[in-house]
């Protein structure tokens, strides 16, 4: 026995305690497994731990760029900031984790435990009435090691081996039932079987845009007739859109601090003669590079993730629907749309940050702009489609509203002030709040009865479609 618990702890303090060792070692296994040669193996590995590695210079650079205007915040108006975005989202729930003696190779083990899930529950479709393989991988990074945090916060007791596969199987039976529910709304948008759901972040946005949108517009009267102004389009490109954002808020937040607070707590950040306004470019743009460095960190890692799962995956199963990234969908959309969505989205969130603002909360919320962009965007797309502009204005600004209050709910609830961001979608400011109170409330047994509930969720919205999901599996069989 003490022989076995040396050689469990050499794996643990080498392999298991860094993330950057323990993807590479699955992501190696992965490609062996689906035929791949061993210097092709060899390669993913060194792919997914370097770009496990460059995640890592993106989230400490963001660490250390929040660091004095958090202090700042606190120190002249009792403040706390936090930036709603998957990637701060992604950075908080890891610091989170190691606050407690943990670190992300516990997301990691849930989130290889959720896709397996994903798979038998697929496997076992004529029980579950589930057909969708959730195949986003930097998404499902992301969710992972914030379900991890939400449960192992909730829950203490499950701070070991035992609550990493029971985040597994919660957060895997979301992708699964979630991404399940978006079927109907995605072969309406085709106008036919699309042959695709939405695997993302606003799945319950989706479905619930789909629902009631015909029933506040009339779909003829949609974006497509709205003329919008060209120079909108390059908030398009994620870089320029996340630079502008951060400049703007990022901006208006170390003016409010102040530079001679500033100067207290980011004394480094002056040096060489630098004028405040310089200082305040160059420190809000810095937080776009740190996010550009981090997503092609994740980026990199995840796509040889992605390439080894999936691949395993079409081994085993046949004719399942793949739940893709929400962005597979503006290519059913106009431009118009799109922006629409993203303008209408910042608005929602503008109203709901002064409303925050005047009731004097705490908390200053910070937009970000996968939220704001992709949920928004996203939601419009589906809204239009089935109430024309009426719905998707209505849809669309709510959903930012949403976004603010209850990113700050789910900040409160899961306790993560101190870490600067949360994941911020609308499923994560509307559904996880609500499984992370169950937990709370009733512990393990709180866990148990969220699963249940989302096992269930498919027997209800499948009642009366037996050969509607049969045709999709026809369309889909290969």
């Amino acid at each position: 026995m003490d022989n076995f618990l040396k050689i469990f702890n050499l794996i643990f303090v080498n392999i298991i305690s860094n993330p950057e060792f323990f993807i590479g070692i699955i992501v190696f296994i992965g490609y062996l497994l689906i035929g791949k040669k061993v210097y092709e193996a060899f390669a993913g590995f060194l792919k997914a731990a370097i770009g496990f590695l460059i995640l890592g210079v993106g989230s400490s650079g963001l660490v250390k760029n929040f660091s004095p205007i958090l202090k700042g915040l606190d120190e002249k108006f009792s403040m706390s900031a936090i930036v709603i975005d998957p990637n701060f989202g992604y950075n908080a729930a890891n610091q989170a984790l190691n606050s407690i003696g943990l670190t992300a190779s516990w997301s990691m083990i849930s989130l290889l435990i959720g896709f397996s899930w994903n798979i038998v529950l697929v496997l076992l479709k004529k029980y579950t009435k589930i057909n969708t393989l959730f195949i986003t991988g930097h998404i499902m990074v992301k969710q992972a090691a914030v379900a991890t945090w939400i449960v192992f916060m909730a829950i203490p007791e499950l701070r070991n081996i035992f609550g990493a596969l029971s985040v597994g199987v919660l957060i895997g039976t979301y992708w699964s039932v979630f991404s399940n529910l978006t079927l109907e709304a995605t072969n309406n948008l085709a106008g036919g079987e699309a042959g695709f759901a939405v695997g993302h972040q606003q799945m319950l946005g989706v479905w619930i845009a789909d629902k009631i949108s015909a029933r506040l517009g009339d779909k003829e009267k949609n974006i497509d007739d709205l003329k919008l102004p060209g120079c909108l389009n390059i908030l398009s490109d994620n870089v320029v859109a996340t630079g502008t954002m951060m400049l703007l808020f990022f901006g208006v937040i170390l003016f409010a601090i102040g530079e001679p607070t500033l100067r207290v707590h980011d004394s480094s950040g002056f040096s060489g003669g630098i004028i405040f306004i310089t200082y305040v470019v160059k420190k809000s743009l810095s937080f776009a590079v740190n996010l550009v460095v981090l997503m092609t960190g994740v980026r990199m890692f995840v796509s040889e993730l992605v390439e080894s799962f999936t691949g395993i995956s079409e081994k085993l199963l046949k004719g399942a629907v793949p739940a893709v990234d929400c962005a597979v969908v503006f290519g059913y959309a106009s431009q118009n749309t799109i922006l629409f969505g993203f303008l209408l989205g910042a608005l929602g969130q503008l109203v709901a940050i002064i409303g925050l603002l005047l009731f004097k909360s705490p908390l200053m919320i910070i937009p970000g702009f996968v939220p704001l962009f992709f949920d928004n965007a996203t939601i419009a797309i589906f809204a239009n489609k089935r109430g024309g502009i009426r719905a998707a204005t209505i849809v669309s600004f709510f959903s930012g509203v949403i976004q603010i209050l209850g990113s700050f709910i789910a900040v409160k609830l899961f306790v993560m002030e101190s870490y600067g961001g949360w994941i911020g979608n609308f499923d994560w400011d509307t559904f996880w709040p609500i499984i992370g109170f169950v937990m709370k409330r009733f512990s393990s047994l709180g866990l148990i009865m969220c699963v249940l509930f989302m096992l269930i969720i498919p027997h209800i919205t499948n009642k009366g479609k037996k050969e509607d999901l049969q045709k999709i599996e026809e369309e889909n069989y290969v």
